[in-house]
């Protein structure tokens, strides 16, 4: 397949794939069930949780019937940590009811893995909408030739892919920056939840140095001599974007995130530290639009 313009024929049913093109991007249908793993068993009677550097250990209380009254574990801080997610991921997937989150913001290590983790935590399937559309196209070469010989064409196509990925539920979607280049896509981010994952400059700097990580409409290849130059193309595209990355519902900072946790270095922030604010900003959302739609109710 050599061009994008025949995915305006593909069909995506809500439970099954569907290909009516022979463009349509394989990897839809490689992920067209979500993750069966179930969440581990979370004890109502968690009482109080607190990290060290060591361990976490969970005061918790026991049954009325047991000799004492409390009871002191100590369990490895990672999976703690992953604990916490899911049981917040619990509390927000009843009130997402099966809506997407969409994630929009420059392309880095730290977005990509958020994405793959908070679909994890909910039980969603992931995708990133740049992937979808380079796949139809016939791989990431092709990809940018078609957007150089025919730019409206592949726009086109972001355009379409969005269409199908946003008419469905229960989706995480690493979303490109296409996204929130037209008033048609951003429309699109509508029918679900978007979020703008906002890394400092340095830090995806260093995720196209060291990680390979790509930032489309700068193919170019950068080392570390040429960091410099990077930040300031990175700086320049960043301020084009910012409008529309700034349209999303929340807004979520690892700087801000680093410095409500105390961290000396921005490379501190992990995805899961990233994932917790962004349940809570989620929870924050829903329980906001649940006020606003209890005032609208007449007396």
């Amino acid at each position: 397949m050599g061009t994008l313009g025949s995915t305006r024929g593909f069909h995506v049913s809500h439970h099954h794939f569907q290909v009516v093109t022979p463009g349509f991007p394989q990897s839809l249908l490689a992920n067209s069930k979500p993750q069966r793993h179930p969440l581990p068993f979370l004890s109502p009677c968690f009482r109080h949780l607190a990290f060290s550097p060591k361990a976490l250990s969970i005061a918790f209380s026991l049954p009325d019937d047991a000799s004492s009254a409390t009871e002191i574990v100590d369990i490895d801080p990672f999976l703690a940590v992953k604990i916490l997610i899911q049981k917040k991921a619990v509390e927000v997937s009843a009130l997402l009811k099966g809506t997407s989150i969409f994630l929009v913001g420059m392309n880095s290590t730290i977005k990509t893995n958020l994405g793959k983790l908070l679909a994890d935590a909910l039980r969603y399937y992931h995708f990133d909408s740049d992937s979808l559309v380079e796949e139809a196209c016939g791989g990431e070469s092709a990809a940018k030739s078609f957007k150089e010989q025919d730019e409206k064409g592949f726009c086109d196509s972001e355009t379409e892919v969005l269409k199908q990925l946003s008419s469905m539920g229960r989706l995480i979607v690493c979303a490109g920056d296409g996204a929130v280049k037209s008033s048609t896509n951003l429309a699109l981010l509508r029918h679900g939840i978007s979020i703008w994952i906002d890394v400092p400059i340095e830090i995806v700097a260093k995720n196209v140095i060291e990680e390979g990580v790509r930032i489309p409409g700068m193919e170019l290849s950068y080392s570390e001599t040429d960091e410099n130059q990077l930040s300031t193309n990175l700086s320049v595209l960043y301020e084009e974007m910012r409008s529309g990355y700034a349209t999303a519902d929340v807004s979520v900072s690892l700087q801000k995130v680093a410095s409500q946790l105390g961290y000396d270095e921005l490379d501190a922030v992990t995805a899961e530290d990233m994932a917790m604010e962004v349940l809570r900003e989620i929870q924050r959302l829903a329980r906001v639009k649940k006020m606003i739609e209890e005032a609208a109710r007449p007396f």
